[in-house]
């Protein structure tokens, strides 16, 4: 068993970023709202150690873990790469974020931490050859940073010495009140279609329009209690801005960018049964998860963009959350 160790980071503008070694987890990310008071944007735990505990484990609630080795869903128990049929670790078929074991409960190596301007930590993991079912060992690591002008990025990158399917993301919830609920904030996603998917979230192959339906975000809109959730994949637009969210309440603006061609975004309607970073509470809708990636089940749909990453090439994902105030 690994040791956790936390880092935290702090900007000029007194931002502080708290990262966990155990699933290279976000557990806290403070910036300054319109009266530059700080509040926790990213819902967190208590203590470092309630991230290893039982009970929070098995809610599988990925409480801003680094997900892997894919994010998201894999049909038909695995995948096949060259004629060879790989048997993922699955329940009723599917394969979800990255199995039983995935990267969000592995010991991360610290590798790096500076402090001072535009602070950073570098951690590392190495996956082992058939580790959930997956081929290929698999170095990968993840640098997260907090710079001067309050923005918050995240940089994976991976090599392997076996062709393998690879699709990391990060799982933070963000609530930019600092408690409550997100039924007051404004969220606009830059994108024209999303995915279809079938009774077990599976994606259908089948890209659906945008235009007129609930999934329609491409103005700002309000989440109010008309609001029904969203666990659904929104594919990208080719422009910088991805998403935005906004609360009027605290004056908190956050801007999503990424190199990444999909985005899963996810409300949940209730997490029960926790308690929080500095004691607070949170209500129905309590936040948003912007999960940059490729596209769920591409290994089983090769019409979807590339997730194989083989020995010569070098994977990297690249996402940052801007945060200001109006």
């Amino acid at each position: 068993m690994g040791k956790l160790e936390p880092i935290r980071l702090i900007n000029s503008n007194h931002a502080v970023l708290e990262i966990l070694n155990f699933g290279a987890t976000v557990m806290s990310l403070k910036v300054p709202d319109k009266l530059d008071n700080l509040v926790n944007v990213v819902l967190g735990l208590p203590s470092p150690n309630d991230y290893i505990d039982e009970n929070f484990i098995k809610k599988g609630l990925f409480l801003g873990s680094t997900v892997g080795r894919y994010a998201g869903r894999i049909s038909d128990g695995g995948y096949s790469i060259e004629n060879k049929r790989y048997i993922l670790h699955n329940l009723n078929g599917i394969h979800l974020h990255g199995g039983k074991e995935g990267f969000d409960k592995k010991y991360w190596n610290i590798d790096q931490v500076e402090n001072g301007k535009n602070p950073f930590v570098v951690l590392s993991y190495f996956s082992e050859h058939m580790e959930e079912g997956y081929p290929g060992n698999l170095q990968v690591k993840v640098k997260y940073q907090l710079s001067e002008n309050n923005t918050f990025s995240i940089e994976y990158k991976a090599t392997t010495d076996k062709a393998t399917h690879i699709n990391l993301t990060n799982h933070s919830y963000f609530n930019l009140n600092g408690e409550k609920s997100i039924l007051d904030h404004e969220l606009f996603i830059n994108s024209t279609h999303y995915l279809d998917v079938n009774e077990q979230l599976v994606p259908s192959g089948t890209l659906k329009s945008t235009n007129s339906s609930t999934f329609d975000f491409s103005r700002p809109l309000l989440l109010d209690s008309n609001f029904n959730g969203l666990d659904d994949t929104f594919v990208l637009r080719n422009e910088m801005l991805k998403a935005t969210l906004y609360s009027k309440h605290t004056g908190i603006t956050m801007n999503v960018a990424t190199d990444q061609p999909a985005m899963v975004v996810f409300t949940p309607k209730m997490i029960e049964g926790l308690k929080f970073k500095d004691g607070k509470k949170y209500l129905a809708f309590p936040a948003i998860c912007f999960e940059a990636q490729k596209y769920p089940d591409t290994p089983n749909n090769n019409h979807f963009p590339s997730t194989l990453l083989t020995p010569e090439n070098q994977y990297v994902n690249k996402t940052s959350f801007v945060f200001g105030t109006k």
